[in-house]
C-alpha cells in the first residue's frame, strides 16, 4: 500500500512506451514508420489498412502427450482478428473425446512419468530454460497475443510477456523450497508432514490476459510436480500453443502440459467433470464458475479454485488532487479496453470535487487514442469479439434509458472491427444496471458520495468483492476505507499493481 500520491509503476509502463516494433508492417508498404503519437493523441484514425503482423502461426492443433494433433472429430473453428472480424486461422476444435485423450496422457505422465519424481532442482532448471526461451521470443509471442486479442502491442511486448517470464522464474524458485514439518506429539512417535503434488490439474482460462492467465495457472502447478490439462479461451488460442512449444523445447516431458481448444459446454464441461482430474482451476464469469462447482461436485468432488467477476469501487476522496485522480481512475477502468475482472468500474467521487472530476474525466476519455493496437502510441484497441462488443452497447443503451448522463462516447469507433469510443457516464445511481453489473468494457460510471460512511456502505453493497481503489492524501482515511472494504485487494493511490510475490483473490462472488 502506498501512502504518497503517485501513479503506479504499471501505469507509467502502460502509457509511456518505447517506439520499437519489428514484427508487423503497414499494409504492404514496408515497415511501419513514425514516432510515438502524442501521449494523449486526439488524432482520429478510422479504417486505415490494418498493420500486417509478420509472425507465422506455426501450430493449430491440440497439444496432447507432447504432440500437436488434430481433434478426434477432425473439426476446426476460426480464431478472428478483432481489428477486422476476419479469420486469422482455423484451430482444432476439441470435444469430450479430446479431453479424454489429454487426461489419459496426463494421468500416465503423473502415475509413471518422470515429472513428479524428478528432483525439484531438475524441474526448476527446465522451467528456467522455458523462461529464457520465452524471453528470447518475446516479440513473436506479443505479436500473436495482440493479433488474437486486440490489446495494444506495446502493452503485450513491454508489460505482459516480461511479466510472464517473471512469473515463471518466481515459481521455478519455489520448486525446491516446498518443505514439510516435523510435529511434536504425545508418546514415542515421530510425526512429519509432506507437501505432495495433487495430480492432474484441469485449468480453464479466459481471453482477456491469455498468457498471464496461462502463467498463473500452469506455472505454480508445474513447480509443485503436477500435470496440466488446459482449455484456453476459444477466442485466444494462438499464444498459448507457441508458449507451450517453448516449454517442450526447454525439456518438459511429454504429457506434462496438454492444451485443448474448444468451447465451454463441450470441452470445458468435460474437463470440469472428468473423473481422472484431481483439481480444476477456472478464471471467468461468475455464472460459469457456479457451473464448474456443480460439475466438480457431481463427478469426483475434485478440488476447485475460482477467480470470477468484479465490479470494483474506485473511491476519490475530497482531499484528492483531481488531475491525478482522473488519470488513475481512467487507467483503473480503461486499461486493457476495460476487459479486467478487477477494473475500477464504479468510480465514487466525493461531492466536493465531483463536478470538476466529471469534466476532466470526459476530456481524458475524449483524448484517449483508439485504433489499430499494432500502431505505436495507441492506448486502446478493439474489444475481443462481436458478442462482447454487442453486450457493451446493451449496457450503454441501458445507462441512457435509466437516466444516467452520457458525457462522452457511447458509439462505435470506425466501421470495421470491434472498436468502441471511450465512454463516460455521470449521475449514475446505485440501482442502475451499469452500476451493479460487470460490463467488461470501456465504460466509466461516476457516482457521487457525501462522506466515508456513505461510500463504505455503497461500495460494499455489491455481490462482488474482488478489489477496490482508494485515492486520498489522508492516511487515516486510507486506513479507514481499506479496513472497511469487503474485498480481497485494496490499492491506495495506485491501481492494478501486480507482482509475482503479491497474492490476488477476493471474497463473495468474486
Amino acid at each position: 500500500m502506498a501512502s504518497s500520491i503517485k501513479i503506479s509503476r504499471l501505469i507509467s509502463r502502460s502509457i509511456s512506451f518505447a517506439s520499437s516494433s519489428t514484427l508487423f508492417s503497414q499494409g504492404g508498404n514496408g515497415g511501419y514508420r513514425g514516432g510515438l503519437l502524442a501521449k494523449y493523441s486526439t488524432a482520429v484514425v478510422v479504417d486505415e489498412q490494418p498493420i500486417k503482423p509478420l509472425v507465422q502461426v506455426e501450430h493449430i492443433g491440440l497439444l496432447i502427450d507432447g504432440k500437436f494433433v488434430d481433434a478426434a472429430s477432425g473439426k476446426t473453428f476460426p480464431t478472428l482478428d478483432p481489428r477486422t472480424g476476419e479469420v486469422i486461422t482455423h484451430v482444432a476444435e476439441g470435444h469430450s473425446e479430446d479431453i479424454d485423450r489429454a487426461v489419459a496422457a496426463a494421468r500416465k505422465a503423473f502415475d509413471i512419468g518422470p515429472w513428479p519424481k524428478m528432483t525439484t532442482y531438475e524441474r526448476q532448471k527446465i522451467m528456467l530454460r522455458a523462461a529464457d526461451l520465452i524471453e528470447k521470443h518475446n516479440d513473436e509471442i506479443a505479436t500473436l497475443d495482440t493479433w488474437d486479442n486486440g490489446k495494444p502491442y506495446e502493452q503485450s511486448r513491454q508489460v505482459e510477456i516480461p511479466m510472464l517470464v517473471r512469473l515463471i522464474r518466481y515459481y521455478a524458485g519455489w520448486a525446491n523450497k516446498i518443505h514439510g514439518l516435523t510435529v511434536p506429539a504425545d508418546g514415542a512417535y515421530h510425526v512429519q508432514t509432506l507437501h505432495e503434488p495433487i495430480g492432474v490439474a484441469g485449468q480453464i482460462i479466459p481471453w482477456n490476459f491469455p498468457l498471464l492467465m496461462f502463467a498463473w495457472k500452469v506455472v505454480p502447478a508445474l513447480a509443485c510436480g503436477n500435470i496440466v490439462v488446459m482449455k484456453t479461451a476459444e477466442q485466444t488460442p494462438l499464444s498459448a500453443l507457441y508458449t507451450a512449444r517453448l516449454f517442450l523445447e526447454a525439456g518438459l516431458p511429454p504429457g506434462v502440459l496438454n492444451i485443448v481448444f474448444g468451447f465451454g459446454p463441450t470441452a470445458g464441461a468435460a474437463l470440469a467433470s472428468h473423473m481422472d482430474v484431481d483439481k480444476v482451476a477456472f478464471t471467468g464469469s461468475t455464472a460459469t464458475g457456479k457451473v464448474i462447482l456443480q460439475l466438480a461436485a457431481q463427478s469426483n468432488l475434485k478440488q476447485v479454485t475460482l477467480e470470477l467477476g468484479g465490479k470494483s469501487p474506485f473511491i476519490v476522496c475530497e482531499d484528492a488532487d483531481v488531475d491525478q485522480a482522473v488519470e488513475l481512475a481512467h487507467f483503473a477502468l480503461f486499461f486493457n479496453q476495460g476487459q479486467c475482472c478487477c477494473a475500477g468500474s464504479r468510480t465514487f467521487v466525493h461531492e466536493r470535487v465531483c463536478d470538476e472530476f466529471v469534466e476532466k474525466a470526459k476530456i481524458r476519455a475524449l483524448n484517449r487514442s483508439v485504433g489499430d493496437p499494432f500502431k505505436s502510441g495507441i492506448e486502446q484497441g478493439p474489444q475481443i469479439d462481436s458478442k462482447q462488443f454487442e453486450k457493451i452497447f446493451r449496457y450503454i443503451r441501458s445507462g441512457v434509458d435509466t437516466g444516467a448522463t452520457l458525457e462522452t462516447g457511447g458509439e462505435r469507433h470506425g466501421s470495421k472491427g470491434y472498436y468502441i469510443k471511450p465512454t463516460v457516464f455521470s449521475d449514475v445511481q446505485d440501482d442502475m444496471p451499469i452500476a451493479k453489473e460487470e460490463i467488461f468494457g470501456p465504460v466509466q460510471t461516476i457516482l457521487k458520495f457525501k462522506n466515508n460512511e456513505d461510500v463504505i456502505q455503497r461500495a460494499n453493497n455489491s455481490k462482488y468483492g474482488l478489489a477496490a481503489g482508494i485515492f486520498t492524501q489522508n492516511i487515516d482515511t486510507a486506513n479507514t476505507l481499506t479496513r472497511a472494504s469487503k474485498v480481497g485487494t485494496v490499492w491506495v493511490n495506485c491501481y492494478d499493481v501486480f507482482d509475482a510475490t503479491i497474492p490476488f483473490g477476493g471474497i463473495k462472488t468474486k
